[in-house]
């Protein structure tokens, strides 16, 4: 009986982590669109037209998707045991444009 009730919980648990993986997912993309956007959009429209609304919304949204993605990554690195290599190769991708949409296809 005991056994069975193991059984459910590591179903439950590997369950949360593939949503966690489906969420990273999703996070990652939205990440690597608004960092695109600040880049190719805002940041063109502040400098050349002297709108600077545009990078404070965009970078405000960006600035929250990019914490949402490090703590996402930090969190699937503890319930999934990544090594070393491969949660620096997350991280770090996050502040390279379309760095996201490589580390998406290449782990997830």
């Amino acid at each position: 009986m005991l056994f069975c009730y193991c059984l459910i919980a590591i179903e439950m648990i590997l369950s949360q982590i593939k949503k966690m993986s489906k969420t990273f997912k999703i996070i990652a993309k939205l990440e690597g669109y608004s960092l695109l956007i600040l880049l190719l959009f805002a940041m063109p429209m502040k400098y050349i037209f002297g709108q600077e609304i545009f990078v404070r919304v965009i970078g405000m949204t960006h600035g929250m998707l990019f914490i949402a993605y490090i703590f996402s990554a930090i969190y699937l690195k503890i319930e999934e045991n990544w090594n070393a290599l491969k949660t620096t190769q997350i991280v770090l991708a996050s502040v390279i444009p379309f760095g996201t949409f490589y580390i998406e296809k290449k782990y997830f």
